[in-house]
Parts: C-alpha cells; structure tokens; sequence
C-alpha cells in the first residue's frame, strides 16, 4: 500500500533529501488533501517540530481535520512528538496514530517509562515507533543524533509498546536512488508488526515489491514529482 507524505516546513510542504537539503516547497499546501484523496493513509511529519525549530501546529491540525472528514483518509502525525500531552493533543485532531521517534530512546536505550506512560494514556493502536536509520544506526532529533542500536536489535523489545513501525532509510530519503530492499527484508524478519517503508522509493513497482512481503511504502518525492510509473 503507498501511502503519500507531507512533510511540513515553515508553513510549506517540502521534499528534503537526507533531512537537509530542500528539493522543492509548495505554499498552498491544503491542494495536497485534493492530490491524495484516493489514498487510505496520510502520514503528516512536522520537520519544524522534529528538529526543535517551532512547530507547524495549527497548519497540521487543519490537515488531519480535513483529511479526516472531507475525504474520509485516516492519519498518521508524526514530528516532535516528546510528550505524553503532545500525543493526547494530535490524537484530540483526529489522528487515528502518533509516530513517535526520539522519544522512544533515552541515553542510547528504549525509553521504557515513557513508552509505558504514552500507551496508557493513548492505547497501543495509536503508536507507531519511527526508526530512521543512516548507515545502519538509528537517528534521533530531526536525524542529527546517531544511537550505536540498530533497527533490527530493538524492534522485538519495542512490540509491546506500538502497534507499527516507521522504518525510513535516511541514506536514501528524498534521492528516488531506489529502495533498500536487503534492508527492508531484515527489517521484515526481525518483526511480526507491520511495517511502513520510506526512503529512496522511485517506482511502483518498488512499492509491489514490498507489499508482497507485507509491508507497506510511505512516500514522498516520487509522488511530487509524479515519478510512480
């Protein structure tokens, strides 16, 4: 299942390649729900709020409302998301789930006590577990700070806490350079959860590819740039 993004930036959806370098930014960023409509899912990612520089709040409540009700997508946020009232607040907008990256991770380890705290206070259906990866590690803080831990040594542990992972493939994220697919295939053994996909995607055919080992593709600069033949 492809499952389009919108990346959120200083009021604009943008396409970043590795995180850093914008490819490309679109104002009226609303028209995007009209683009989309045909699809089940929306992950909506706050970059502003993932790497400490403010957030796109209001824009990104306006987005998950509209998607919700005016074209019946369900919703997935993710960006910043550090607090438990955080969480609570994105679920209030509508999100059918919150991604939640950095702050499953303390001191180079799961963050337990929080993981606990958030799925008791927003149920474990609601929490998807973002592991984004730059040469084999995991990356935290809008992907400037890499953890010795790999993906595919915590995932087991992480379990009982969400209900999906987010597994983006930073090394490969906004070039079209083609999916990991040795990677995603480790990713999928080390985990009976479901697994969303993003990274480098560029075909349609990449996208069968990975539903055919049950996993699902989150993409953004094929979309924008109406690669997916």
């Amino acid at each position: 299942m492809l499952i389009p993004c919108i990346d959120l930036q200083e009021g604009q959806a943008v396409q970043l390649v590795h995180g850093r370098r914008r490819e490309l930014a679109i104002a009226d960023v609303m028209s995007l729900l009209l683009k989309f409509k045909k699809y089940k899912w929306l992950h909506i990612i706050d970059l502003d709020a993932a790497m400490g520089k403010g957030n796109n709040s209001e824009l990104a409540r306006k987005l998950c409302d509209e998607a919700a009700h005016r074209y019946g997508m369900k919703v997935r946020v993710g960006g910043g998301i550090r607090t438990l009232w955080r969480a609570e607040e994105i679920t209030e907008w509508g999100a059918q789930q919150v991604i939640v990256g950095s702050a499953a991770f303390q001191d180079g380890k799961i963050n337990r006590a929080f993981l606990r705290r958030l799925r008791t206070r927003v149920g474990r259906p609601a929490i998807v577990v973002a592991l984004d990866t730059c040469r084999g590690h995991i990356v935290i803080k809008g992907w400037r700070e890499k953890l010795r831990i790999q993906a595919e040594q915590v995932m087991e542990h992480l379990e009982p806490f969400c209900a999906a992972f987010l597994c983006t493939d930073v090394d490969r994220e906004g070039t079209m350079s083609g999916a990991n697919r040795e990677w995603f295939e480790r990713l999928r053994s080390a985990t009976s959860h479901p697994i969303i996909a993003a990274g480098g995607i560029k075909a349609q055919r990449e996208i069968d590819a990975l539903e055919r080992i049950g996993i699902d593709a989150a993409v953004g600069m094929a979309l924008y740039k109406d690669r997916l033949h």
